[in-house]
């Protein structure tokens, strides 16, 4: 089947195989290998992608149900110019990684919730990634980097300094 996406900004059409997961075809087509192959199963939210603007686990959606739509992946986040979007920068200042195999679909399914309620507190954050499992931090920096990138946000929103 012929597909047509706009990934990161940029239009690809190609063929794919009905059963294609986009997941697959955004790592194994277009090279988006900061979308990682976690569970395959949508339970772990490591391949976690916005689609038209809502995080979406990539390894549940196939490539042809992605045809006319726009996706984001955590490389498309960044400006141009490789400024960190607030979250990226927030995950980084915060250590809220550890292994980092988790943190692509943390950061992308982060923004969404921030895009939802721009001033979470603790257990909103909380609630927000219960679908992405990390193995490794304990949680406590990823709610605190969510909660720095959404006092960033702001700032950046109202034309405050950081």
């Amino acid at each position: 089947m012929r597909i047509t996406v706009d990934v990161d900004g940029t239009k690809y059409t190609d063929e794919v195989e009905p059963r294609l997961l986009l997941v697959h075809y955004l790592r194994d087509r277009l090279g988006k290998v900061g979308t990682v192959v976690g569970c395959e199963t949508s339970n772990c939210g490591a391949c976690t992608v916005h689609l038209n603007g809502r995080s979406v686990k990539s390894c549940s959606v196939l490539a042809v149900q992605a045809d006319g739509s726009e996706v984001t992946t955590v490389e498309g986040l960044a400006e141009e110019d490789g400024t960190l979007h607030p979250v990226q920068r927030a995950f980084h200042e915060c250590h809220a990684l550890q292994c980092g195999y988790c943190t692509p679909g943390m950061i992308m399914a982060s923004v969404d919730l921030l895009n939802e309620n721009p001033d979470p507190d603790e257990q909103q954050v909380r609630e927000g990634l219960e679908g992405n499992l990390c193995r490794c931090t304990g949680y406590q920096n990823i709610v605190k980097a969510v909660q720095q990138a959404a006092g960033d946000m702001r700032a950046e929103s109202t034309g405050g300094a950081r």
